[in-house]
């Protein structure tokens, strides 16, 4: 088996994913407002408002605590001349091999929490699907595009 690949994301994405996380758990607590009104008004058990109120706050604790640290520690990524080599996953570990010839086009992208630390997204594009490199700084994230776009069309030629 190859050797993990050895580009890491920019460290910033653990900030963007806590973030993300905050929001995430905001969103899952919308739920709490109409248990505490179905508890009051139609006497409800009081422990469904404290069981979905314990359920977000874990959430929560993993989305901000604790995910994003692990998951800028497993994300890994190198492009070679021949494939696209990503590594990513918590708990169980993905490896994905994107073949050069493969590739049908190469984006970035950017959102507004992305922008604002200054990171963008790689979206490589084959007939099976797109695959990302999330959070490299824009210059990297562009140069990285390009050449992507570079190798692809060398190979395209080689066949």
């Amino acid at each position: 088996m190859q050797s993990q690949p050895s580009k890491r994301i920019d460290w910033r994405a653990v900030e963007v994913w806590k973030i993300q996380g905050v929001f995430k758990a905001l969103i899952m607590a919308i739920p709490l407002v109409p248990a505490v009104f179905l508890v009051r008004e139609f006497s409800w058990p009081r422990w469904v408002p404290v069981l979905l109120a314990v359920v977000v706050i874990l959430y929560g604790i993993l989305e901000v605590a604790m995910l994003p640290r692990l998951r800028w520690e497993r994300w890994r990524y190198q492009v070679q001349q021949e494939e696209i080599d990503l590594q990513r996953g918590i708990w169980f570990i993905k490896r994905t091999l994107i073949p050069m010839g493969r590739v049908q086009h190469v984006d970035t992208r950017q959102g507004i929490l992305m922008r604002r630390y200054g990171l963008a997204t790689v979206i490589i594009s084959t007939a099976a699907g797109a695959h990302q490199i999330p959070a490299l700084r824009e210059d990297i994230a562009g140069g990285l595009r390009d050449s992507i776009v570079r190798l692809a069309q060398v190979s395209d030629d080689v066949l």
